[in-house]
């Protein structure tokens, strides 16, 4: 049986009547310059806002609203419906997240988040010192993300309620050295996940392959990667690592099994999940932008086609060939041998 054959019959009885989770970017405007992120580098000026309306013509459109993920290339704070959002969906009986810098956590949002009901808030948290934070993220504003961040986990113990909170590190030569107080300031934070991430490369700003540490971990990454570990244990934090990863005990990261000549194969994207751009633009997942100018396949529009009929259309129908052949598109080559699957 070729790899072609094992692949297909792996991957084709994933493809379901809709997918099981909807990445919604509510906008596409920022309140940093991450030197991460392709925002800043191909698209700085771009503001597309999804409007309640919309967001509405979309989640109607959706019979079974399982999963939603309210995060794209922008900072979800900066729409001032994201709660709105969230309420709809959770009366939709849908579990609810999003990705946020913490920037613009503000009372009125903490408020409004807690009485939204959603369900987990991941903060992208880059590093423990102001320099290295301004480095990355293009603004020098960790102190306010950690008093917002203590003001919000504050509230949830007073109001005993509130969102599953983790803190996300995108990990790099440039800031490595810093997880370990990352994982102090979560414990003191009372926030108990930490995620560590591969970086995602394309050759702009700190995107670059130099910065990365996947399957080339020094002994600096390494002894920083065990302390944190160490710290974990010993204030009851998960530390936990994207892409099929471990962190163990020793610094060392453990990868999951890949077929070396097909990475990207591992990636089961294609079958369960899809992303909707704040302009209405569907593409087959969250990596896709970060693979060209282009911004990758666009495979419908939200805003005048329905959802089903985009999953099971020709253009999703082709990239999904293209995924399974020895020449997939552009935005899955790095897959698995670059970044995360």
């Amino acid at each position: 049986m070729t790899n072609f054959t094992v692949a297909r019959s792996i991957a084709l009885p994933l493809l379901k009547a809709q997918p099981a989770s909807y990445y919604i970017e509510v906008t596409k405007n920022c309140n940093e310059l991450c030197q991460i992120c392709p925002r800043t580098h191909y698209w700085p000026h771009r503001r597309d806002n999804l409007s309640l309306e919309q967001f509405y013509r979309i989640v109607d459109g959706i019979e079974d609203v399982q999963r939603v993920v309210l995060h794209g290339l922008g900072e979800p704070l900066l729409n001032l419906d994201l709660f709105e959002m969230v309420r709809y969906l959770k009366a939709r009986g849908a579990y609810v997240l999003f990705n946020s810098n913490a920037l613009a956590l503000n009372e009125r949002r903490r408020l409004a988040m807690l009485e939204s009901g959603l369900d987990e808030y991941r903060v992208s948290f880059d590093a423990a010192q102001p320099d290295t934070y301004k480095k990355i993220r293009g603004i020098g504003g960790l102190s306010k993300v950690k008093l917002n961040l203590l003001a919000l986990t504050a509230a949830m113990r007073e109001q005993r309620r509130g969102p599953k909170v983790s803190l996300w590190f995108t990990t790099m030569h440039e800031n490595v050295a810093e997880l370990p107080d990352v994982v102090r300031f979560a414990a003191e934070a009372g926030i108990r996940e930490v995620y560590v991430q591969r970086l995602v490369y394309f050759d702009k700003g700190l995107a670059v392959e130099e910065q990365s540490l996947y399957k080339k971990l020094e002994e600096q990454a390494q002894a920083a990667l065990a302390e944190a570990f160490r710290l974990c244990q010993e204030h009851g934090v998960r530390l936990a690592a994207s892409g099929g990863e471990q962190v163990l005990a020793n610094g060392e990261m453990q990868h999951e099994a890949l077929d070396e000549e097909y990475p990207w194969r591992a990636c089961t994207r294609p079958w369960r999940l899809t992303y909707i751009q704040a302009n209405g633009d569907v593409s087959p997942c969250c990596f896709a932008p970060f693979t060209g100018l282009e911004g990758g396949p666009i495979l419908g529009n939200a805003f005048n086609q329905k959802i089903e009929d985009i999953w099971h259309g020709e253009p999703y129908r082709k990239f999904r060939e293209n995924f399974l052949s020895s020449q997939p598109n552009q935005c899955c080559e790095g897959c698995g041998a670059k970044w995360s699957v």
